[in-house]
């Protein structure tokens, strides 16, 4: 779809107007292509230079979503960034998914109120007007609000989602496969199960915190007899704990 072709914002409509009631009023669409030209070559240079990691990754995806330059998928391309820039700057090893956009999505109040932290002391310098569809329309230049912003909050939050991943999220990831490797391997040695059905016996077992649902009893997991189920849950509940 390419670029948006019209104004944007993210907010609420008056009910009895419609009229937009804006808490972010995104890039004029005009000045997208040199914004995000701007933002690639910023991109370049920190890429290849020694700028921290994470600050680059915050002053490049929160760049990109304060643009706002498609109709759709804005955040989810702006979390996708934040992977992107670590993982070209080596932050995190090759091959290891680093889960830092799970961490952000957990804390979303706190996402919220950093976004709204750049947004909205933003909106008393922008002079807008509603267009009939219930969108904005920019009268006054603003390009310069998107090319230069203030990313220490922003820097700050990541910071911490960072932390929090790094100290808490790996290593329960880490504890939590090493476990599923040791019942997997159970299931492998005492059942003769396709990979399939041990996953998703592990999974109901994960749901039910180490009981079998009358539901997977009677249909995914009917093949099993009573004695199986139990000692199955009795696995579970050794390798995973309470």
């Amino acid at each position: 779809m390419g670029w948006r072709k019209e104004g944007g914002f993210i907010g609420i409509h008056d009910r009895s107007t419609g009229s937009p009631i804006p808490d972010h009023v995104s890039a004029r669409w005009e000045d997208i292509p040199a914004l995000i030209d701007g933002l690639v070559v910023a991109s370049r240079i920190l890429a290849e230079s020694p700028y921290d990691p994470v600050l680059a990754a915050a002053v490049i995806a929160f760049g990109f979503v304060f643009i706002h330059p498609f109709e759709d998928g804005n955040g989810r391309i702006h979390r996708y960034l934040i992977h992107h820039v670590l993982a070209e700057k080596g932050f995190a090893p090759t091959g290891i998914v680093f889960p830092v956009s799970a961490v952000i999505l957990d804390r979303i109040a706190d996402y919220r109120r950093t976004l709204e932290a750049c947004s909205k002391p933003r909106l008393d310098l922008i002079e807008w007007e509603p267009t009939p569809r219930g969108n904005v329309h920019i009268l006054n230049e603003t390009i310069d609000l998107y090319r230069y912003f203030d990313a220490t909050r922003q820097a700050e939050f990541l910071y911490e989602c960072v932390q929090q991943t790094v100290e808490k999220t790996l290593p329960e990831e880490v504890a939590y496969l090493e476990r599923h490797d040791r019942m997997k391997g159970f299931i492998d040695e005492h059942f003769d199960m396709p990979d399939k059905v041990a996953e998703t016996l592990i999974a109901f077992l994960r749901q039910g915190k180490g009981k079998l649902s009358k539901r997977a009893r009677s249909k995914e997991l009917s093949e099993l007899t009573g004695k199986e189920s139990a000692l199955l849950e009795e696995k579970f509940c050794e390798i995973f704990g309470e």
